[in-house]
């Protein structure tokens, strides 16, 4: 038994009042105890998937008595011979279980609860019922009751348009509602009352507590569980099935005895030969990356809704003391007017600029009928495999949602493009800058990457045309950065600053008093080669932060008329994830470029 993990999961909707302080008092238990797993915290509840050694578990469940409103946690147990999780986390959520619907609070009602004995004792007696299974369709493919209809969704938020596709007579007749261990019937019972379902019942504990209390009667498969088992049987031990890393399919002995199955690249599922993979480049570069730009999704009206996650540091402060804090280029009356114009919410809620908010509360700021400033959206796509995405950047073009920009930017234009990966980006562009940027398309892979820009392992090659006399053909800048941002997010050079070192080499003097100089900045600190340029008196060309005529308004983002800003991100060299051997990325150099 001391080669023994216990796994447990649990959860109970219950009003928190501080969540913040519940994750500062978990975390450091559960290290400390070489815990490992996910503990979801709100104001809604708490819900928990921990692994550890047998003695760790009964005192992280003892501390939890700690919390009178914690009482009576149901908990599940089960058992496995290796630790199911990687990490531990303690994450403070807006709902611990995602549907999306405000108006439902299982805290304050649910619908009853059907124990498992007698369930069985319903499908013995072949009692005439719908037995309704709302996880999503991979789990259900792994297992379900013989009977079961399955809701048919990919996620749970999409639950609430599903129950319209039930027939109309499954009003009337009773409804036994299952999941994994019981959380989303907490929710999808209240919802299908209120959607005219007259008797909604909830299998108590789920299909882990059914397998506990009566075996695998009525059932057939396993049942998929969120953790490196993957799935467990009917007696709760973990079987043989994996899960594809790349389509997240789960994967039985048979398929993966395919010769398809190459983790952690593809499975039978998701295969692409050498062929296929190259057609389906082909396209995205040609027909959905057009799609995705004409017409520029930005310059559609659309209500945009921008939310605001409130840290730790803000907690029990005025809402109009964060605003201003978090959004350095807005000043107090432009939030004030926001808020009385109703368009600063809580919980879908208008609030006054006086009121007390928490950490782990969810703002959101209302932009109605929202028309976005145009963008240069030609973007390339120079580079593709089964980790990395390789772009070239045009400008101005924001890298992701900012000020006035939100769908005009590049990352919502590849989650067109790429709508079954979900990118990730590994380091970024200001908005005026062009050049090459790279993406992982998996978490691993980005996980993988971000620490060579950390620790500076990443070899980044610019182009900067620059105003002045640049009378060395090789120099540097080792002048520290400031760390907070002053005017329109622009830095400074700073004594408190953060260190910071980018060289430079002089390819060419032009007759009009500018030069092409290639930057190589070896630290990666915001706006660096640019400040680094105009400290030594030598701006980039087009640079309206930090080289502007006194007519000029600082900003960070040009329009498309503006002449640009001459910075190009033109080579990148890094470890490439999958092959751990070095890769270099370029990206074709610009007009005011090329000599």
């Amino acid at each position: 038994m001391n080669d023994t993990f216990v796994n447990i999961s649990a959860y109970k909707f219950v009003p928190i009042a501080d969540p913040a302080a519940v994750k500062s008092d978990l975390l450091p238990l559960c290290r400390s105890l070489d815990l490992k797993g996910t503990i979801l915290v709100s104001l809604e509840g708490i819900n928990m998937f921990v692994a550890g050694k047998r003695n760790a578990i009964d005192r992280y469940l003892e501390h939890l008595k700690n919390y009178p409103d914690f009482d009576g946690l149901p908990v599940k147990e089960s058992f496995s011979t290796h630790q199911p999780f990687s990490r531990m986390l303690v994450r403070l959520k807006k709902e611990i279980i995602s549907m999306g619907v405000e108006s439902i609070k299982p805290a304050v009602r649910t619908s009853p609860k059907l124990q498992a004995a007698e369930l069985k004792r319903w499908l013995d007696d072949g009692k005439d019922i719908t037995l309704l299974d709302v996880r999503n369709d991979y789990e259900v493919e792994v297992g379900t009751f013989q009977s079961a209809v399955p809701i048919g969704v990919d996620h749970f938020r999409k639950f609430p348009q599903a129950i319209q596709t039930l027939p109309a007579d499954a009003k009337k007749k009773p409804v036994v509602m299952f999941c994994t261990g019981g959380i989303r019937c907490e929710k999808a019972g209240p919802l299908m009352q209120e959607q005219g379902f007259e008797q909604v019942y909830q299998l108590d504990g789920g299909i882990l507590r059914y397998f506990e209390e009566v075996g695998g009667d009525h059932y057939s498969g396993d049942c998929f569980v969120f953790d490196k088992r993957v799935a467990v049987d009917p007696t709760l031990a973990e079987t043989d099935a994996q899960q594809c890393y790349a389509c997240q399919r789960v994967l039985t002995i048979e398929d993966q005895r395919s010769d398809r199955y190459h983790p952690p690249h593809s499975c039978p599922y998701c295969f692409q030969t050498p062929e296929q993979k190259r057609a389906a480049a082909a396209e995205r570069r040609t027909t959905a990356l057009r799609a995705a730009i004409d017409p520029l999704p930005g310059l559609v009206a659309y209500d945009n809704i921008r939310p605001m996650n409130v840290p730790l540091r803000f907690d029990r402060k005025p809402v109009l003391e964060f605003l201003v804090a978090m959004h350095a280029n807005l000043d107090e009356t432009f939030w004030r007017q926001r808020i009385d114009d109703g368009r600063i919410t809580y919980k879908n809620q208008p609030i006054s600029p006086s009121t007390i908010i928490r950490s782990g509360w969810r703002i959101e700021h209302l932009t109605p009928q929202a028309i976005e400033p145009p963008v240069n959206p030609n973007v390339a796509i120079v580079y593709e495999d089964d980790a990395l995405v390789v772009v070239n950047k045009p400008a101005p073009l924001p890298m992701h949602p900012c000020g006035r920009f939100n769908r005009n930017t590049l990352g919502y234009f590849l989650g067109l493009v790429y709508n079954e990966h979900q990118l990730r980006q590994t380091h970024r562009l200001d908005a005026n800058t062009t050049g090459v940027v790279i993406y992982a398309t998996k978490k691993r892979h980005a996980r993988f990457i971000f620490p060579q820009f950390q620790q500076s392992i990443v070899e980044k090659t610019y182009l900067a045309r620059v105003v002045g006399d640049c009378k060395h053909d090789k120099f540097e800048c080792d002048q520290p950065i400031s760390i907070q941002p002053a005017i329109a997010g622009t830095r400074t050079v700073s004594s408190e600053g953060r260190s910071a070192l980018t060289t430079f080499e002089v390819i060419e003097r032009f007759g009009d008093g500018t030069a092409l100089v290639i930057c190589r900045p070896k630290t990666g600190r915001t706006n660096q080669i640019r400040l680094h340029l105009s400290h030594m008196g030598l701006p980039i060309q087009g640079d309206r932060a930090y080289h502007r005529s006194s007519t000029d308004q600082t900003t960070q983002t040009l329009t498309v008329s503006d002449p640009p800003m001459c910075l190009h991100a033109w080579k990148i060299k890094l470890v490439h994830p999958e092959t751990n051997q070095p890769v270099e990325f370029e990206a074709a150099r610009p007009q005011w470029a090329i000599v």
